[in-house]
């Protein structure tokens, strides 16, 4: 399928659809705090993303193996707010917004 501009030159549906959700992704801070840190090799990173299981996505990607099993334990805030038992699929991001991972902590 194509859409046709003005000046007759086609542009592909898929080319057209990847940039609108481009548009739309947000861009903020991933911070892991304890084991999340220590596995992630970094405090913070930037995020590119619509909802938080595509930014857990991306950092899963970026950091295979321990990280992977340790996000598998933690809980998140997303600007503060904590994402308890929300699907990560339904938890969208806010452009400039915050994501806290947060492994389990001993003590009490």
């Amino acid at each position: 399928m194509r859409v046709t501009s003005g000046g007759g030159r086609g542009t592909s549906l898929a080319m057209f659809m990847t940039d609108r959700v481009r548009k739309q992704m947000a861009k903020g801070t991933v911070r892991y705090w304890a084991a999340a840190k220590a596995a992630a090799g970094t405090a913070e990173e930037p995020y590119d993303a619509i909802t938080l299981a595509e930014a857990l996505g991306a950092a899963r990607e970026r950091h295979p193996g321990e990280l992977v099993r340790v996000l598998r334990r933690c809980s998140f805030l997303v600007d503060g707010d904590p994402v308890g038992t929300r699907a990560h699929e339904t938890v969208r991001l806010a452009e400039g917004g915050t994501v806290e991972v947060l492994p389990p902590f001993a003590g009490g």
